[in-house]
């Protein structure tokens, strides 16, 4: 599998990400610098790569292409979510906030869901989806599948996080609207993503199917992040640093690494 050079700058920066939580971990340091620092550091992957991704799709042919929007709305999400994280950490190192949600970072959060998710939805015209609801199987998946992920969403996030209560008392309206505003886009576009690659596997041969898919990935393991935010904030036991911010490390970095594949420079040298 050939990786261009921002993708292996990419994997090398995931590799000190790992090592760093995984310190983090063993010396069970829940709070302070260190934790505010791996929350401005992961950001960074989703921050750079959404840039280098916005200007890699004119070269797909810009709004002009399928894929080309698909680079750039995918790009233009995830430096969203960079900016986002970005905003988080100036609350951490400036302002004192350990967990600054809501906030002014949700600025970055919020809009990024749409726009990677949109991107998706312009990938999958490039990916070949159309072929495959020609199959009545797929067809049942594509009903199916949103039916199971938003029964065990709904389960996590309301039955056991707020014990049936979808705005428990103590709780900003803000933050019951956040909470499921995040899981619930990462929903659709996971749900996007998993049917996708369910009805399209087969016919997204080619130097940019690993590419593909790890978009796809990333936005499933995105969702599957946000629903440990919403849940950890929710219960009390959120920290900069934990599980989830792991999750959302390699969510972020897999959509970073898929779109980074679509740069230029692998093109030209097939």
């Amino acid at each position: 599998m050939y990786l261009n050079g921002y993708q292996k700058i990419a994997v090398i920066f995931l590799g000190v990400l790992a090592i760093f939580w995984a310190v983090l971990w063993l010396t069970n340091t829940t709070e302070g610098f260190y934790n505010y620092l791996y929350s401005f550091l992961f950001g960074l992957i989703p921050l750079l790569a959404g840039v280098i991704a916005m200007f890699s799709g004119k070269s797909w042919g810009g709004f002009r292409t399928a894929i080309g929007k698909a680079v750039f709305f995918i790009g233009l999400g995830i430096f969203l979510w960079g900016c986002g994280e970005t905003i988080w950490s100036y609350y951490n190192f400036f302002l004192g906030v350990a967990a600054p949600y809501p906030s002014l970072a949700d600025l970055g959060f919020a809009p990024s869901v749409f726009f990677y998710g949109l991107g998706t939805f312009y990938l999958s015209q490039a990916s070949g989806a159309k072929y495959g609801w020609r199959s009545k199987k797929a067809k049942v998946f594509a009903i199916i599948l949103p039916i199971v992920i938003f029964a065990i969403s709904y389960y996590l996030l309301v039955i056991v996080a707020r014990e049936g209560v979808l705005v428990p008392e103590g709780e900003s309206l803000l933050k019951a609207f956040l909470d499921v505003v995040y899981p619930l886009g990462d929903f659709l576009s996971a749900t996007i993503a998993t049917i996708i690659t369910g009805l399209s596997f087969k016919y997204m041969g080619g130097l940019y199917r690993n590419n593909i898919i790890a978009v796809l990935l990333g936005l499933v393991v995105m969702f599957v992040a946000d629903t440990i935010f919403s849940y950890t904030t929710t219960i009390g036991t959120y920290y900069n640093g934990n599980f989830g911010d792991l999750v959302l490390t390699i969510g972020v970095f897999l959509l970073s690494f898929g779109v980074l594949g679509f740069h230029k420079s692998t093109r030209a040298r097939h």
